[in-house]
């Protein structure tokens, strides 16, 4: 589009992340603007999943995190094999969803993201309800191949959007600016306690 930039029309399945079922089919349009920008994306999806069941999933995650007896903590999900601690997997589920945002917002028409592996998580004991999470992940970068290393605080609560707040470094490209208070992001005191952003 001249002036504005290259818009795409994309139609494409999902599948169920955990059990790889079949979980609908989406269309969507993608501008990538001229200025560099996040790109602006409509979307619409059909579901072969009923919303209740997907809110009842939701909470089986939940309440599987909050009955640990102690802060979940963990290092190198998969580990060099592959292998997820079954313990882990909850944790391994919210940083897949988590760095899907920073994925989407550092991606463009030439570079793309995939989760490599959680480097280290740590979980933060809060007085209300919501789930906080400190994770360090490696993002693999395509076609450059490089490893990118984020630091990201995760808050989350069912029923609730999901917030990120995150801090990426690379060796060839330097530090990238952290996320801000843009919707998404997590914000007020909870993002300000632990890890100093």
């Amino acid at each position: 589009i001249p002036e504005s930039g290259h818009k795409y029309y994309l139609q494409f399945s999902t599948e169920d992340y955990r059990t790889g079922e079949d979980a609908g089919s989406c269309l969507a349009t993608v501008l990538y603007p001229k200025k560099k920008s996040p790109p602006v994306v409509s979307i619409k999806c059909s579901h072969t999943k009923d919303q209740r069941e997907i809110q009842e999933e939701d909470n089986r995650l939940y309440q599987r995190i909050r009955h640990q007896t102690k802060p979940i903590t963990g290092n190198d999900i998969p580990d060099s094999y592959g292998n997820i601690e079954p313990a882990l997997e909850p944790v391994w589920a919210l940083a897949v969803a988590g760095s899907s945002s920073i994925m989407w917002e550092k991606s463009s028409e030439t570079l793309g993201y995939f989760l490599a592996q959680v480097k280290s998580v740590r979980q933060w004991i809060r007085k209300d309800d919501f789930l906080e999470f400190d994770y360090t992940v490696l993002l693999h970068e395509i076609p450059t191949q490089e490893i990118v290393s984020c630091h990201m605080r995760l808050t989350w609560l069912p029923g609730h959007p999901l917030k990120v707040k995150h801090f990426c470094a690379s060796e060839s490209h330097g530090v990238d600016e952290a996320s801000g208070a843009e919707p998404g992001s997590a914000a007020g005191p909870s993002a300000e306690k632990g890890a100093a952003f």
